[in-house]
């Protein structure tokens, strides 16, 4: 099995040993992907902008994605992420799960982690 390695240039990939997204058996799995901005929307769309890419280069895009987690560490800030994600994923919403939890530094507002199938 062929595995391609997707890096992003993110801070954290080289101190923390990982790459943004691995794609292996049909697979893209993306890394959790935090995003710039003072608000929680704006990391949300920054996020995505970066998952975007990924995807793209592992020749995936949002409408595979048959998987997402979202982590924030205020579960109230999560509401107004919901239509820039109901835009986002469309038609094909993935199954998802929303955890309330602590992030690499307090700045962060919100983490997104996304499995994609290949188109085939």
């Amino acid at each position: 099995m062929t595995i391609k390695r997707v890096s992003s240039g993110g801070e954290f990939e080289a101190k923390a040993g990982y790459c943004r997204a691995v794609v292996a058996g049909g697979w893209v799995h993306v890394a959790g992907t935090v995003g710039q901005g003072e608000t929680v929307l704006e990391q949300c769309r920054s996020a995505l902008g970066i998952i975007e890419a990924a995807l793209t280069e592992a020749g995936a895009s949002f409408s595979d994605v048959v998987r997402v987690t979202y982590m924030l560490p205020d579960r109230t800030e999560f509401a107004p992420c919901w239509p820039l994600l109901a835009e986002t994923f469309g038609a094909n919403p993935p199954a998802a799960t929303m955890i309330e939890c602590g992030l690499i530094d307090p700045k962060y507002r919100i983490e997104i982690e996304v499995t994609a199938i290949l188109p085939e």
